[in-house]
């Protein structure tokens, strides 16, 4: 179930879905390409009915957009890794001007900032490990507020729901 209740509350915006709006999402979320009619099908709902409420789960901001799922790998991008970050300084200056240069840099797949031992968990996509080597040695290990760096390389992924 992709949510735990069947009435699910999105509690900083107050919104309130249902079972079907439930379905809507997990279907979309397994096929993002299914058609308004066979989703409709799927959830049991009129294909306008089914329109309608795809359209509203938009304007909410719930459903932020549609994305292809890409085999990087047949790119020749066939090197992955997760790398943790830590600061030498923990302030708001700081953090901006790291998230700006992370922002910048293409092999960096996703950032987010974490609470732990570490500040930044960085998601890294290259070529091989030695196009890593470069962005480590020459993008991460010269920017200024970067006072640590963790790299877990990625062997196999079992289970990837990106």
């Amino acid at each position: 179930m992709l949510f735990s209740a069947s009435r699910w509350y999105f509690l900083q915006y107050m919104i309130e879905i249902d079972e079907i709006d439930e379905r809507i999402l997990r279907e979309l979320g397994s096929d993002g390409r299914v058609s308004n009619s066979e989703l409709s099908s799927r959830v049991g709902l009129s294909a306008s009915a089914c329109l309608r409420r795809v359209q509203e789960l938009e304007r909410l901001g719930i459903i932020k957009g549609y994305r292809a799922i890409i085999d990087h790998s047949l790119l020749g991008v066939n090197f992955s890794a997760y790398i943790s970050v830590g600061l030498s300084v923990h302030t708001k200056k700081s953090q901006r001007a790291f998230e700006k240069a992370i922002v910048q840099s293409p092999e960096v797949i996703e950032c987010h900032n974490v609470t732990g031992s570490f500040e930044y968990l960085l998601r890294v996509e290259t070529k091989d490990l030695a196009a890593y080597k470069v962005f480590h040695t020459d993008i991460l290990g010269t920017l200024p507020q970067v006072n640590s760096i963790s790299t877990y390389v990625v062997m196999e992924s079992p289970k990837d729901n990106r």
